[in-house]
């Protein structure tokens, strides 16, 4: 594949605006803060709670020979939610100096000091933390989406479905080892990749914001503030934009710049995605043509790809990207791989829903027995949209469908491993900050309509969110029958 050049875009975190246009030809390509360096010492840190819109720089990083590709649907940004994290919180530092630019475009560079932020979900690390670390994920109003009226039971709610849901949980995790390995792969993929970016005579000082546990993102731009970081590359670790990964984790990080004066001066540039980069694509060929060799008859297995699921709402309502994303992903890369004379057939499902709600279909459980109804005999399962092995892909796909598509009548199993610190990965997302950085840019305040956030204020809107709000307050709280049903439907 030819490289094509990346198309940079200002998104307005506030709302439905994005504008983008395309630069000059370049090489192609989703509580604490952890900071990966050479050496480290804890600190001490604190957590920033901030919630108001800001006018962003984003890098959407492309790779088509087709520039008329389009992104998507504009991504909906809509303000976060003060909360109050639950977790340890610890930090851990190394200070560093940018000694050179690659681009040559100031003479004062080598006093420049230039940070990459890794955004990823977080997991808990024991099974104590599972409770907890639920808590903080359904906290999120972008994970649960209450009607601005009962947003105020967000954390009530949240506080409901954790304890819930964590005896669950935490047979899963027991399952894989008693917690989750992402904080682990993380790390390994940050000191990675500030190797990498070394190698090519570009040293950066590489932190880890995780959303839900620790390290959380508040303390690693509290340290990203008090290590005199001059440039920032935020890199969340999904590849494809999400409203619920990528887009959260972008809207606490405009919510904690907007009330810092220092924070909202320094030049940031955020690569929203990542995954039509030529590295990412041709990564993922590579692991799954290794894995076909592994079958007696490569040809005749199915490719399947699983990703996780979102609602369907997020996407018809809110116009979440996601799954325009994901299909063109994977239209990529088969398309590199139909290059290499791998013509197998393959398909594409999304699993992790969780309740009533519609999520986005086809479900991986549900074609997994139907493939298996069709007498496919090799799958070779995907794992799409992570890049760190976690409880999704050791517990969901090869414990829980493995077993499925066995009882299903499908005889030959295999699974790509998720990307993690593969080499050729790795190098591309050291490209993508390179690219990433002259783009960088202050946030500031961007005009706006008031936000929903905004709208609390008002006196009656409050009055009106109290009554109906006890009224299920009490329901909720008070009724066995209800409380029970919750469980069984909404669990």
């Amino acid at each position: 594949m030819e490289a094509a050049s990346p198309a940079i875009g200002r998104v307005k975190v506030s709302g439905l605006d994005s504008r983008t246009s395309r630069r000059g030809s370049t090489k192609s390509w989703h509580p604490t803060s952890a900071f990966i360096g050479r050496g480290r010492k804890s600190v001490s840190c604190s957590a920033g709670e901030l919630n108001k819109p800001l006018e962003l720089v984003a890098v959407s990083s492309r790779h088509s020979t087709d520039d008329s590709v389009n992104l998507g649907k504009p991504n909906v940004f809509v303000p976060v939610s003060k909360r109050k994290l639950v977790g340890q919180t610890f930090c851990s530092a190394r200070v560093g100096t940018f000694h050179e630019n690659s681009f040559g475009v100031a003479s004062h560079a080598a006093e420049e000091k230039i940070g990459v932020l890794l955004l990823n979900l977080g997991g808990p690390e024991t099974l104590h933390d599972v409770q907890p670390f639920l808590f903080n994920l359904f906290a999120d109003p972008d994970i649960i989406r209450l009607p601005r009226m009962f947003r105020f039971l967000q954390r009530p709610l949240a506080q409901l479905i954790s304890v819930a849901r964590a005896p669950k949980s935490k047979e899963g995790y027991a399952a894989i080892g008693g917690g989750s390995p992402l904080r682990k792969i993380t790390d390994e993929q940050a000191n990675a990749l500030r190797s990498a970016l070394e190698a090519k005579n570009f040293p950066v000082d590489v932190y880890i914001g995780m959303r839900y546990w620790h390290p959380f993102t508040e303390e690693a731009i509290q340290q990203i503030k008090k290590d005199g970081v001059t440039k920032l590359v935020v890199l969340p670790l999904y590849p494809q934009f999400s409203i619920s990964t990528s887009g959260s984790s972008i809207r606490l990080l405009q919510s904690i710049f907007r009330e810092d004066s220092h924070l909202s001066r320094l030049p940031v540039s955020i690569i929203e995605s990542w995954y039509e980069r030529e590295g990412y694509i041709k990564s993922m060929a590579n692991l799954i043509e290794q894995e076909l060799r592994t079958f007696s008859r490569p040809k005749e297995v199915m490719i399947f790809f699983s990703a996780h699921g979102v609602p369907v709402s997020y996407v018809e309502d809110a116009g979440d990207p996601y799954k325009d994303q994901m299909e063109e992903c994977i239209f990529f890369i088969m398309k590199e791989l139909k290059s290499r004379g791998i013509n197998n057939k393959h398909t594409l499902a999304y699993q992790s829903r969780v309740g009533p709600v519609q999520w986005l279909k086809p479900y991986t459980d549900e074609v997994i027995v139907e493939l298996g109804q069709k007498g496919v005999k090799s799958l070779l399962a995907v794992p799409v949209s992570f890049v760190s092995e976690h409880i999704e892909t050791l517990e969901e796909i090869d414990m829980e469908y493995k077993n499925l598509a066995l009882e299903s009548g499908i005889e030959n199993w295999g699974r790509v491993p998720a990307l993690g610190c593969t080499s050729s990965f790795i190098s591309d997302l050291a490209d993508a900050i390179i690219e990433a950085l002259p783009s960088a840019t202050a946030m500031t305040m961007a005009s706006r309509t008031i936000s929903s956030d905004e709208t609390d204020f008002d006196p009656f809107l409050k009055a009106i969110n109290l009554f109906f709000g006890s009224i299920m307050a009490f329901f909720l709280l008070m009724s066995p029958k209800l409380i029970s049903a919750f469980k069984n439907n909404l669990l």
